[in-house]
């Protein structure tokens, strides 16, 4: 069986004027379409030998719907029903589609988003961490946090798991908010 994971993360925040034209398309052509031309040019050859599993990297902003990452919010709600539309029938050829959101995750990415809001709200990029601070447990998630539900997804104990989405984000998406 093969396995494609798809994640990028590239889709910029800031809110409708923060993000112009050209930073906006740049997100979606990397992100959106790059996840819909990747399983575009897998599924077919995963199904031919047999059977495979796509998984999407998606995100929580699509859950959360926050005018400060309004760009990332449109492309992970693309990519939700992208994944859902797809893999609804992907057992009929022995593959299986599905995502996961996760929210903000122990990586420079996340750390450079908190600096940019800080600047923006609190007037001093270096007061990230008072941002970071509310974050359930006080931390965002652990990268293995993440990796471990891909490792399941991938594996035969999800056989029967395919046009779903997966959200990873310590309850923040269900506190409608990001961070």
């Amino acid at each position: 069986m093969d396995i494609l994971v798809n994640n990028a993360g590239a889709i910029p925040s800031g809110d409708l004027w923060d993000v112009d034209d050209a930073a906006w398309r740049k997100g979606f052509d990397l992100k959106v379409f790059g996840y819909i031309n990747m399983s575009r040019l897998f599924y077919t050859k995963m199904k031919e030998a047999g059977g495979g599993v796509i998984i999407n990297i998606i995100g929580n902003g699509g859950e959360v719907l926050d005018r400060d990452y309004i760009a990332g919010a449109m492309g992970n709600i693309s990519l939700m029903g992208f994944t859902r539309a797809l893999g609804g029938y992907a057992l009929d050829d022995n593959m299986r589609v599905v995502g996961i959101n996760p929210g903000p995750v122990n990586t420079d990415r996340i750390y450079n988003m908190l600096r940019k809001w800080a600047e923006k709200d609190l007037g001093d990029p270096e007061r990230y961490m008072e941002l970071a601070d509310g974050y359930p447990l006080g931390r965002p998630a652990h990268c293995a946090e993440i990796s471990d539900l891909v490792a399941f997804l991938a594996s035969e104990r999800a056989g029967y798991t395919t046009g779903t989405v997966y959200t990873v984000d310590g309850g923040i998406s269900a506190r409608t908010s990001i961070i």
